[in-house]
């Protein structure tokens, strides 16, 4: 056998492969999956949430507002995943 004959062989088993096997998809009958319908999860009440947006609508207010800087404090613990800082020792019983 010479190479030319070799080569021409060889062409036809590639396109032979290449005609099955996409014989072989178009015929393959996909499943897709029934999706439930979205439902609308109301998510649960966050109060710290709520102090975020309060001082955000209070703009640059919010800088010296000691009820934004507590929010900030404990929005900054719960993202770095410290526990919340424990209160300053009182003074009254001394």
């Amino acid at each position: 056998m010479d190479s030319k004959m070799l080569a021409r062989l060889g062409a036809l088993v590639f396109v032979a492969i290449a005609l099955t096997a996409t014989a072989i998809e178009m015929t393959r009958k996909e499943t897709t999956p029934v999706a439930e319908p979205a439902r609308a999860v109301e998510p649960a009440r966050d109060p710290l949430r709520e102090g975020q947006r309060r001082c955000q609508q209070l703009g640059q207010a919010a800088a010296s507002d000691p009820e934004c800087i507590r929010v900030w404090a404990q929005t900054r613990d719960r993202f770095l995943g410290r526990s919340p800082s424990p209160a300053a020792p009182s003074s009254e019983g001394q």
